[in-house]
């Protein structure tokens, strides 16, 4: 009589869901070779193989995929009978969260709190990047979900739009520029072109273009905060987050250029449209309900 326990239905959809062994030990919290003896487990149980060498990496046989064709449906039966039974709040594991720094710097904290709060036995991990690089990583599986910045469509992602924030031109009050006409002369510091920000910024000084002017240079940095400290040091003027300067404009440090109309970056949170846990179901959830403007407002 063939023996399958549920760990070995989880192991091998698992696989299925993130492409290679080792991201379904990451995910499972477990290593690699214990990911390989449960396949072999069950292909011993079952008679057959369900991988099979594609290069230097393992793809489905044509009886894998119909098996795993076949146990999807039950496995979200049981994890939703799972969730029914017993509440996600106890529910433990590594939850990977990516975010950029203007999440950071609005919603995420409070948020991040609000999830220890409910989850005390999830653990988060959480990186700060720049959204493509954070999109890729979604993909990849090597994240669970993300805050992103910008409109992103594809069929692999299940996003929500959390809200929009507004971008400004700043410079420091000793820089001696004008505040409403175009300050040709003045260093221009942008995120990387990795940003939809980026694009946001270059649209914005091309409404204000005119005839003859010469193509500015134009500074780049990863990093938001460094663009703003850049300006507060008087070496030109930056692109950034309206919420992550307000304090420096009250307090004088910096003054808003306001030469063309502010511009807003719209925010979503994504996860893996095929992913199927869940606790990261739970936290996208939650996760859906916030509003980054709302946030924005409120620590100004």
């Amino acid at each position: 009589m063939r023996r399958l326990s549920l760990y070995h239905l989880e192991t091998l959809l698992w696989i299925s869901r993130l492409g290679t062994f080792a991201a379904a030990a990451e995910r499972l919290n477990t290593t690699q070779p214990a990911i390989s003896a449960r396949v072999r487990e069950l292909e011993s149980q079952l008679g057959y193989a369900i991988f099979q060498r594609a290069g230097r990496a393992m793809a489905l046989t044509v009886r894998g995929r119909e098996l795993v064709r076949d146990c999807e449906p039950l496995w979200s039966t049981i994890e939703r009978t799972l969730l029914q039974s017993n509440s996600v709040e106890g529910a433990s594991g590594v939850v990977r969260i990516g975010a950029g720094e203007i999440a950071a710097a609005t919603c995420l904290p409070a948020f991040l709190a609000g999830l220890k709060s409910a989850l005390p036995r999830a653990a988060l991990d959480i990186e700060i990047d720049l959204s493509q690089a954070m999109l890729r990583k979604l993909l990849g599986a090597t994240h669970d979900l993300i805050f992103l910045a910008g409109p992103v469509e594809s069929p692999n992602i299940e996003t929500r739009r959390i809200g929009e924030v507004a971008m400004i031109w700043v410079a420091a009050p000793a820089a001696g520029l004008d505040r409403r006409t175009r300050p040709d002369g003045a260093p221009i510091w942008l995120i990387h072109s990795h940003s939809p920000i980026h694009a946001l910024a270059l649209a914005s000084l091309g409404d204000h273009s005119g005839g003859g002017r010469a193509a500015p240079a134009v500074n780049l940095c990863n990093n938001v905060r460094t663009l703003i400290d850049v300006a507060v040091a008087g070496g030109g003027m930056s692109y950034v987050p309206e919420i992550m300067v307000r304090d420096r404009i009250e307090l004088g440090a910096l003054i808003e250029l306001d030469f063309t109309p502010r511009r807003s970056i719209p925010f979503q949170v994504a996860i893996r449209a095929q992913e199927r846990d869940p606790l990261v179901r739970d936290i996208f959830a939650r996760a859906a309900a916030l509003r980054i403007d709302e946030a924005a407002a409120k620590s100004g």
